[in-house]
């Protein structure tokens, strides 16, 4: 989406420091002078913030290996005691079991709206080895701009941001323009089992007008973007079971139900070639894309020849009647994620096997309900399994898809002026096909939506060997975070 979208939503006269009024020009005048100090601040101290994420890389809180338990509380120790050190009075929120939650606040902006800012500091296992890194994951380095290590992007250095915004305007100003929450998780890599609890049972304590996560990236280097949708997820596994052992092909081929053939007529006929989902009911709830929302994907600048050449070649496909960009944002899928069965070692074995798996999963979109999917999932397999087999369904991991308001949100309206005033050009308005599961969960116990602000690159390799975050940008959303917390204060 191009500038004139992304003005559509804002008023550039109605965010200048100037104003008409004598009273609000004294207020503006204040407040610019403000940002000029706080502007300043974070150019002084570029190599001191950059110091700080280092020294936070260098931690490896892999919250999914138990050996690194002591090294994910190190890292939740060193966010709280950054939140303490610039006046954010902090503490660690325990569990019987898991890592802790870090939670700071300061409410001295009486009349001003909440900010609630989520991040996590534990990251994905990283292995050199294994793995292929080029360098040692737990050893930042930094090359052409770029810091690499593991969590370099996801989620540390992007959570920084916010903590550094923050810091500029209490070492500054002294105090924060607006009233802000902070929520930095150890265990979004597995989950957060902890953090639904935590927020279930204190609303009110985490009460807020709005919610900003940066762990999303921009659409393309130079061209920062707003997501204000995210796809929810439906994850199964399939048991299929025949015999009660693995049986010769050819002394019982033909007489016996074969689990594997049984599995794969299942998962053919969840999908045809037209790309749309066969379950009946799959699509009653879909919330299909607006007029608005299709002419907006049209005019990013996207290639699709461009995008199947980086992917090897003639390899895309999809719903028919919808481009890629829109498949890939704003319509449900079905994939195939493993298989398992039967004998694949090297030569032949001519065995009937008496099991066979599959794990796949559905991307969501409003107003699907994952649960209710999983009803309909069961309902197709027991109207599409062969005879002769039985099988098992685990329902294993779900999340509602997101959507956030973006015409006549002041929340929106104030990233997209502090995005314009940091980055030098608008964002741009986009749609992931990811799942932020915590998204949901803020939406659906405090009633209020995220403004997800991501400042990382699409080819940053979160998950992956030698994630990188660009250290440009790391400066750039600092200034976006701090310019945003001055535009939700501005009356």
């Amino acid at each position: 989406m191009n500038k004139v979208f992304a003005v559509e939503f804002w008023d550039e006269k109605a965010c200048d420091v100037r104003s008409t009024g004598p009273h609000k020009g004294a207020k503006s005048s204040v407040m610019a002078n403000k940002i000029l100090a706080v502007d300043h601040y974070l150019e002084s101290h570029r190599n001191a913030f950059e110091a700080q994420l280092l020294k936070l890389l260098r931690i490896p809180s892999v919250s999914a290996q138990p050996e690194h338990a002591a090294d994910t509380r190190r890292a939740a120790e060193f966010v709280r005691d950054d939140l303490i050190a610039m006046g954010v009075p902090a503490e660690l929120i325990e569990f019987k079991s898991g890592h802790p939650i870090v939670y700071g606040e300061r409410l001295d902006a009486p009349g001003k709206p909440t900010l609630l800012v989520y991040g996590h500091y534990d990251v994905q296992p990283a292995d050199k080895v294994r793995d292929g890194w080029r360098t040692e994951p737990f050893e930042p380095v930094v090359e052409h701009g770029n810091v690499y290590a593991r969590g370099a992007t996801d989620d540390k250095g992007q959570m920084l941001t916010h903590l550094k915004a923050a810091e500029a305007w209490l070492k500054t100003a002294g105090k924060l323009p607006v009233n802000v929450k902070f929520l930095i998780e150890g265990e979004e890599e597995v989950g957060g089992a902890n953090l639904e609890a935590f927020v279930a049972a204190n609303t009110a304590k985490l009460a807020c007008d709005y919610a900003v996560i940066s762990d999303t990236s921009q659409f393309a280097p130079g061209m920062p973007a707003i997501c204000y949708g995210l796809k929810g997820l439906a994850y199964f596994e399939l048991r299929v079971r025949g015999a009660n052992r693995d049986l010769h092909s050819g002394t019982y081929g033909g007489a016996v139900q074969n689990p594997l053939n049984a599995l794969c007529s299942i998962l053919n006929s969840i999908k045809g070639p037209d790309g749309r989902v066969r379950i009946a009911g799959f699509y009653d709830k879909v919330k299909d894309l607006e007029a608005w929302e299709r002419a907006e994907f049209a005019k990013l600048p996207f290639s699709e020849g461009e995008f199947a050449t980086e992917l090897g070649g003639d390899v895309l496909a999809g719903e028919q009647g919808y481009t890629t960009l829109e498949r890939k944002g704003g319509r449900p899928t079905f994939d195939i994620h493993g298989l398992w069965g039967g004998y694949s070692g090297p030569g032949p074995k001519t065995v009937l096997p008496c099991q066979a798996g599959a794990k796949f999963s559905f991307r969501l979109v409003p107003d699907q309900d994952h649960k209710e999917i999983g009803r309909l999932v069961r309902q197709h397999i027991e109207a599409n399994c062969p005879p002769g087999v039985s099988w098992e369904l685990d329902e294993m991991h779900g999340a509602p898809a997101v959507l956030v308001t973006v015409k006549g949100s002041p929340g929106v309206d104030a990233a997209v002026q502090a995005i314009t005033t940091s980055f030098g050009t608008p964002p741009l308005f986009i749609r992931e096909g990811g799942s932020i599961p915590v998204v949901g969960l803020i939406k659906s116990h405090l009633k209020v939506d995220t403004l997800l602000l991501g400042w990382g690159q699409n080819d940053d390799n979160l998950h992956g060997p030698n994630e990188k975050f660009s250290l440009a940008d790391f400066h750039r959303g600092i200034r976006a975070s701090a310019h945003l917390l001055a535009e939700l204060g501005k009356d």
